[in-house]
């Protein structure tokens, strides 16, 4: 319980203190105008309240991935807690924050925007593709999980059913203003989500306290790997808990909710925050998958029965919360993937726009560019086992996060800015991404050693590569 409530306490002091420092780094200008008051558009560029939007982009970034993904890295042990906290803290809040008010300052730019204005016209067709696929991935696997969720608990109604009926709701969301599907019914959402995190940490804690036999995993009791295939820490587990660290498809968010900001000084509170947030959340899930199942040993005991993670989210949600309880959990889980896939999707289509400079104020615009993206998502969804599927979206989750992370770095360099905040953790996702596609058996399968000392080789080309550009840059700039 201790390093659980340390960690709780972490979180929270990053957003206060290294989320302020980030802040001042940026230089937030209170009074420049920002996107939603200078070019409102009433369908992607509406002002509206800095709760609601910290509402949205927590619904945003959250979707299963700090639940499902922190359930399978307690798989690999106590460690999960240190990476949730530190990856928080110093990548992802700061990923999602840098991102977020950069699109800002380019009127809203989206992600492959970003990047392409930073790391060249190259560079932008290919993130642009990738980010796309990415986007697309995030709607298929968020159209399965929920549809799982919601086909084992109503029974009755098949799951081709609930997956027409999300992809309906999804087109929706895609093709609608902002404000009347995402800015109306996220707060909703928001709440049957937090609630359900504030039910399980209760629950859990209460049990820890009242039975002797219950107990959380501790940082003492090793930082080993218990993985059962005997996954290494680095990188399988860097991975496996994305959305509760970082998580590159965040920063293709982001621009959703700074198209709606009313002035930069909201932006800690919802980009920094949001994530700090979703971390929170993580690190409930992790140790309730450890505690619940009386130590991570049970964890993979009952794992190893076949069950993946929605049955062991659905099985702690009902073991502690009851039936009613239970299933308004697993309503929260839903609500998470699905405000996660709408928003994916939605942000394909921005993205696509952008690219090829195709306004979307009509509604036959959204459509012409919306309907080749939900074939695609309904293609992948049909013709891939989810297993696979959610590997490679993790990886590529991740491979996203390098892209963001240096083009901040270097939008921070240009702008005289503290660029270390972004470049280490850059670096650091760098060698994780590379030393996974390398080892990983769904990537090279290449031996641990050589696929570490590649990654490691990989991170230092790109940080000598970012210091030669600056270097470069300087002198064509002294003048």
């Amino acid at each position: 319980m201790i390093t659980f409530i340390v960690s709780l306490l972490l979180l929270v002091a990053g957003y206060f203190f290294y989320g302020k420092l980030v802040e001042k780094v940026f230089h937030i200008d209170s009074k420049r105008k920002t996107p939603a008051i200078s070019k409102p558009d009433g369908v992607d560029y509406i002002a509206m309240p800095w709760w609601r939007l910290f509402l949205i982009q927590f619904l945003n970034i959250a979707g299963v991935g700090p639940i499902f993904g922190a359930v399978m890295g307690m798989m690999f042990g106590p460690s999960a807690f240190l990476w949730i906290v530190f990856g928080t803290i110093f990548a992802g809040a700061v990923h999602d924050f840098t991102s977020g008010m950069i699109s800002i300052r380019q009127n809203g730019a989206s992600l492959t925007e970003i990047v392409g204005s930073q790391l060249g016209s190259v560079i932008r067709i290919i993130f642009t593709i990738f980010t796309v696929f990415l986007l697309i991935l995030v709607g298929a696997v968020f159209v399965q999980s929920p549809a799982s969720l919601l086909t084992s608990q109503i029974t009755s109604v098949p799951m081709w059913v609930w997956v027409v009926v999300i992809f309906a709701y999804y087109l929706l969301a895609t093709l609608l203003p902002i404000d009347k599907i995402i800015g109306r019914f996220y707060p909703i959402f928001g709440a049957i989500l937090l609630f359900m995190a504030a039910g399980i940490m209760f629950m859990m804690l209460l049990h820890t306290i009242s039975d002797p036999n219950i107990s959380m995993p501790e940082l003492w009791d090793g930082l080993k790997s218990h993985h059962p295939k005997g996954y290494p820490i680095f990188p399988m587990m860097f991975v496996s808990i994305a959305c509760g660290a970082i998580s590159g498809f965040h920063a293709s968010q982001s621009p959703l909710v700074a198209r709606c900001i009313e002035n930069e000084k909201y932006g800690r509170k919802v980009f920094y925050g949001a994530m700090v947030l979703e971390g929170i959340v993580a690190l409930i899930w992790a140790a309730a998958a450890g505690t619940y199942f009386h130590g991570i040993d049970g964890l993979l005991v009952y794992a190893g029965e076949g069950k993946g993670s929605a049955e062991i989210v659905s099985e702690i949600s009902v073991g502690w919360l009851g039936k009613v309880g239970g299933f308004i959990a697993i309503l929260g889980v839903i609500a998470a993937a699905i405000t996660s896939g709408d928003t994916a999707l939605r942000s394909a289509r921005l993205s696509v726009a952008d690219f090829i400079k195709y306004p979307q104020k009509k509604m036959t615009n959204r459509l012409i560019v919306s309907l080749p993206i939900f074939a695609l998502s309904a293609f992948i969804l049909f013709g891939v086992k989810f297993e696979i599927l959610w590997r490679y979206f993790a990886w590529c989750n991740q491979t996203l996060s390098i892209f963001t992370l240096w083009a901040c770095s270097i939008w921070l360099f240009k702008n005289k800015r503290a660029y270390f905040i972004t470049m280490i953790p850059a670096m650091f996702m760098t060698a994780v991404c590379f030393t996974y596609i390398l080892y990983a058996p769904e990537g090279l399968g290449l031996n641990y050693t050589l696929s570490y000392l590649i990654g490691i080789c990989f991170a230092v080309i790109f940080m000598l590569m970012f210091c030669y550009w600056g270097k470069k840059y300087r002198i064509n700039n002294a003048g």
